[in-house]
């Protein structure tokens, strides 16, 4: 990978002229990116993935990893060239010039962080918080926690990623417990190695494809959550310089540690147990050989879906900022409360979303919902960042080799394919959000017009 300078100073986007209050720095930003990937897919999905590969699980992992590097290439060369909030739904702009186009990749962008926020919640009413209690019904639990997590964004960025930080240390520290267990495992001659090596399918040729592609697609939920963190480019201090280093090593240190915590999974706990289990780390570590307290476990694990869904609220508040500033979505979205300079209206509105979808929606299908979603979006981003190499800025930014945005393309788009046999329901799900999503973008233009602003 190149790049073709640093001197921030040079790009236009770097002055004031940005309403937000640009709180972000170099450490909080790439543990922003850590905190956004780590947390619910591989606290809660990590059985399904094994479900549909088998023993193999580290597998589906690694080429998550991959993928999510090809891609966060391509974002890394965008967001240095327009370093402004509205993400993927820009590049797209900027890219193609169809306006039409542009809404679905945004909403499409939108629904997937709600989807994953929404999974959270119900990951975070489900088993693990079982381990404490289960007075309560798991869908009212979601609904106040979403409504929690919407005032904490309310009170300003500043204090949504510090908050993040804390989440994203305490999420750490389970997944360091899981690869602690699975080290003294290796020492101490426990847990059956031959797992690693055992398909689901059984035997070779199509069949074999489509189970490693299925749990790959599935398993890439675990990976999404880099993309998010472009749209807070207008509350990061010099962005041109600071994202790349963030996303790369925010991807790399993640894509490192699902891989080998799959590996520990697979090797202390059979695939099918693993499956049948919404917590399916919780039984990593009751399986191991370390003394370890499960509802110590549990609540690490509240912490880890807590912070995933935190956010994804936050990103999709800010990516209806960005959105209504490009006058993709009305206006009134992009309204700041004066005094904490937060998208006051847009955190309404994607809080209400989120809410419905928890009322509606289970965690693998959601998940599955968010990773098909945003790996439509990621094909168009590779594409986008190509057709854009006829678009120079004045200012200096990262470029990425013209061979990672092609790969990205072509692998985004085989796991968003019926070749990852993935059900049916998801794709219908995906179907009425993008129904709803014309829909609105329909009403947006009649109001425009009807303004005399279209």
């Amino acid at each position: 990978m190149s790049e073709t300078g640093n001197d921030a100073a040079a790009a236009p986007e770097q002055g004031d002229d940005t309403p937000l209050r640009r709180a972000i720095g170099p450490r909080l930003l790439i543990l922003f990116v850590i905190g956004d990937i780590l947390g619910t897919g591989i606290y809660a999905t990590t059985g399904q993935v094994a479900g549909k590969i088998g023993g193999a699980l580290w597998l589906p992992f690694l080429i998550g990893f991959v993928v999510a590097v090809l891609t966060a290439a391509s974002y890394v060369e965008l967001v240095g060239k327009y370093p402004k909030a509205a993400g993927a739904a820009l590049y797209t702009q900027k890219a193609f010039k169809v306006p039409f186009l542009t809404f679905i990749v945004a909403f499409m962008v939108m629904c997937s962080g709600l989807s994953s926020a929404s999974a959270a919640a119900r990951a975070f009413s489900g088993d693990y918080l079982s381990e404490f209690t289960d007075v309560f019904p798991p869908t009212l639990i979601a609904i106040l926690f979403i409504l929690a997590l919407a005032a904490l964004n309310l009170r300003g960025v500043s204090e949504s990623v510090k908050t993040n930080v804390v989440l994203t240390t305490v999420e750490l520290t389970g997944l360091v417990v899981i690869l602690t267990i699975g080290a003294w495992a290796v020492l101490t001659g426990d847990g059956e190695p031959s797992r690693l090596g055992e398909f689901q399918a059984g035997g070779t040729g199509f069949a074999l494809l489509t189970s490693v592609l299925g749990a790959t697609a599935l398993g890439f939920f675990a990976f999404v959550g880099f993309e998010d963190s472009v749209n807070m480019a207008e509350e990061t201090k010099d962005p041109v310089r600071t994202f790349p280093k963030a996303i790369f090593i925010g991807v790399a240190v993640t894509g490192t540690i699902y891989v080998l915590v799959a590996l520990v999974s697979s090797l202390l706990v059979d695939y099918r147990v693993l499956e049948d289990s919404s917590g399916p780390l919780l039984e990593v570590v009751k399986a191991g050989g370390l003394d370890f307290p499960p509802k110590l476990f549990a609540l690490i694990a509240l912490f880890a879906v807590t912070n995933s869904a935190l956010i994804n609220i936050m990103m999709a508040s800010r990516l209806c900022y960005g959105m209504a500033n490009e006058r993709i979505l009305p206006r009134a979205l992009g309204r700041v409360l004066p005094r904490r300079r937060t998208p006051v209206v847009g955190i309404v509105f994607v809080s209400l979303l989120a809410i419905g979808l928890v009322c509606t929606g289970e965690i693998a299908g959601l998940g599955d919902t968010t990773s098909f979603l945003l790996l439509c979006v990621f094909a168009v981003v590779n594409i986008a960042v190509l057709v854009l190499r006829r678009d120079p800025v004045e200012h200096q930014h990262f470029r990425t080799p013209t061979v990672l945005p092609v790969l990205g393309a072509i692998t985004t788009l085989i796991l968003a394919s019926p070749l990852s046999d993935r059900p049916a329901d998801v794709y219908i799900r995906a179907g009425v959000l993008l129904a709803i999503g014309i829909g609105l973008w329909a009403l947006n233009k009649v109001v425009l017009k009807a303004r005399g602003e279209d």
